[in-house]
């Protein structure tokens, strides 16, 4: 089972800060929309520098994403010019961003404007732009769920010296957070199923990061894929409730707790209720590249990101 420790969770973060500010011009950045049917993949719009991690609104119409730490929103067509979503003052925003289920609001991860570094609190504001509203006390804070009934935020934090990550909930109106997981290692990820019943994560705790469920209130927690030569990261339920997206990295190319960028990588994709996956595209891409849920209202097509080095 992997540890982290203080120091070493501390250089990780450094490693993605850094990772990310060498990636911005280095790349070309390819965003696409597959068809999870028939495997087409259609190019929305190519970048000359680094894009992450895309949302889909629910009006179908715009995919948001984050780039250099602010957050745009472009046509899913790709044919108008990106537009910047006000997020000030803050400015600092990571690739963990979401929507809420009735598309009135934004949640993003981003570092304050102190010099201090790359520190992540969330924060809520109207989806299209506005004064950003702190939710999280402490840091660090990775966002990644909104319940369905938009009363609760889940996401991915540090807390403990020795255990690592573990999965949290807060209200979305501010309050105490609760944890959920205390496996030792990094639980990353956590999304709610479009019911509200269950909470997807990925967990490093049997050795190689693998897909779980668990009830909402952090109960029942279940190992859903159990690849063997995979590490499986970021599930995403579709809006239908019936199947599961996720990226998966392969052993040996990075350690299990790792998420790195510039790798061969997969999208592979499960029914919700468990069963056998189904390899769905291969791309070059990792960090970045399906961080968040980026399923259409369609429940058949995906956004995502691939890259190509310069």
């Amino acid at each position: 089972m992997v540890r982290i420790n203080t120091l070493s969770f501390t250089l990780l973060l450094l490693c993605f800060a850094m990772g990310a500010f060498a990636q911005q011009n280095n790349v070309t950045s390819i965003l696409e929309v597959l068809d999870t049917k028939t495997g087409k993949r259609t190019v929305v719009k190519e970048f000359d520098y680094l894009i992450e991690a895309t949302n889909w609104t629910k009006d179908g119409k715009w995919l948001y994403y984050n780039s250099g730490g602010l957050i745009y929103k472009i046509d899913v067509d790709g044919k108008e010019v990106p537009q910047v979503v006000n997020t000030q003052p803050i400015s600092r925003c990571n690739n963990d961003h979401v929507l809420s289920a009735d598309g009135r609001w934004l949640a993003v991860s981003s570092a304050d404007n102190s010099p201090t570094g790359w520190s992540s609190y969330v924060y809520v504001l109207p989806v299209n732009g506005g004064t950003p509203r702190q939710v999280t006390p402490k840091s660090p804070s990775y966002l990644h769920g909104w319940s369905p009934d938009g009363t609760t935020l889940a996401y991915c934090a540090f807390r403990n010296d020795e255990k690592g990550a573990d999965i949290y909930t807060i209200p979305a109106s501010g309050g105490e957070e609760k944890q959920l997981t205390d496996a030792p290692g990094l639980d990353d990820g956590p999304e709610y199923s479009p019911d509200g019943e269950y909470i997807w994560f990925n967990s490093v705790r049997t050795g190689l990061m693998q897909v779980w469920r668990m009830k909402a209130d952090g109960s029942e927690q279940t190992q859903m894929t159990f690849h063997e030569d995979r590490n499986a990261w970021f599930p995403h339920v579709s809006p239908n409730g019936k199947r599961v997206v996720y990226i998966t990295y392969h052993k040996g190319d990075l350690e299990p707790d790792q998420h790195l960028a510039n790798k061969n990588v997969e999208l592979w994709m499960m029914p919700a209720k468990g069963g056998k996956p189904k390899l769905i595209t291969k791309l070059f891409g990792g960090q970045g590249t399906i961080n968040t849920n980026s399923w259409a209202p369609d429940s058949r097509r995906l956004a995502f990101i691939s890259y190509r080095l310069k």
